[in-house]
């Protein structure tokens, strides 16, 4: 096996890709739409109420997940539609273990999001 070498050049590149990645995820995907502007909620009631430093770390720890799962659960739908364009169970199955995922993340930031702001609501 052949030892590849740090380069610089790589790592800006490796960047770049990311990036794209982000951008097709905002582009196509509806559902990364509805959690980003979610996000963008969230951020503002934590500036409104003045959430702690705490409590600002558990918000970007779930919204990053969230919007990270929704990545992945996107790269999975595009590799399956790619290995098996037509109807298939066992595709289906992995699309929606995926969706779950997903699915599971987003209630997690539900609820850290409850934990975080009903008390300064109720107040």
């Amino acid at each position: 096996m052949k030892q590849e070498y740090f380069s610089l050049k790589k790592r800006v590149r490796s960047f770049g890709y990311a990036f794209n990645g982000i951008k097709i995820l905002f582009r196509y995907e509806h559902n990364a739409r509805i959690h980003s502007c979610v996000t963008i909620l969230v951020i503002a009631a934590g500036i409104w109420f003045n959430i702690s430093i705490n409590e600002w770390i558990a918000i970007a720890l779930a919204c990053g997940i969230v919007l990270a799962a929704e990545s992945f659960n996107s790269a999975i739908e595009s590799l399956c539609d790619l290995v098996s364009p037509q109807q298939n169970p066992i595709i289906k199955k992995v699309k929606d273990l995926a969706a779950a995922a997903v699915l599971f993340t987003a209630i997690a930031a539900l609820i850290v999001g409850c934990i975080i702001f009903i008390p300064y609501i109720i107040s």
